[in-house]
């Protein structure tokens, strides 16, 4: 049997409220795909790439918080779509820039181009980026994203192929 090879990266990837309902609720709007449907390519991609992900779900915001919280010290990124919290949530927001994991917002709408009050994004100002309007693409595009960014990470520091440090990056 052929060694595997480690563990390049993790990455800690949670849905927010509502997300649950996904395949089911307003289709016209996130489409028919479920979250499990959305986990599974996750993990599938993810493998690809060396990396592992850890996919979790909660309508509840102070166990969001705390699963941000948890990701410390395990997840090279973050991958979340906080739900409805996006436009309200400064608890999550706080434990983004607390935990210092580079963390990338995505939403399945393009949240622009919705109802007013979903336009600003209260969370995604400590996230190193934001992906909305792709549907479960928004998620793949995402976790490309926070891959890439911990991989480039790596090599900027010369620490490709070792246990990143989990300092974050300056902002700009």
């Amino acid at each position: 049997m052929a060694a595997r090879s480690p563990i390049r990266a993790r990455v800690r990837v949670l849905h927010g409220p509502n997300l649950n309902l996904l395949g089911t609720r307003e289709p016209e709007i996130y489409g028919h795909i479920t979250l499990a449907e959305i986990d599974a390519e996750l993990a599938r991609r993810a493998a690809e790439r060396g990396a592992e992900v850890q996919c979790t779900q909660s309508n509840i915001e102070g166990e969001l918080v705390d699963m941000i919280q948890a990701a410390r010290g395990w997840a090279d990124a973050i991958v979340i779509n906080p739900g409805s919290y996006t436009h309200t949530s400064i608890a999550i927001r706080d434990a983004i820039d607390a935990v210092a994991i580079p963390t990338v917002e995505v939403h399945l709408s393009n949240i622009h181009a919705r109802e007013a009050f979903r336009a600003r994004s209260i969370t995604g100002a400590r996230a190193i980026g934001l992906i909305s309007g792709f549907r479960a693409q928004s998620y793949y595009l995402g976790l490309d994203a926070a891959l890439s960014h911990v991989e480039s990470t790596r090599r900027g520091h010369g620490k490709a192929g070792k246990t990143p440090s989990r300092r974050r990056q300056p902002r700009r």
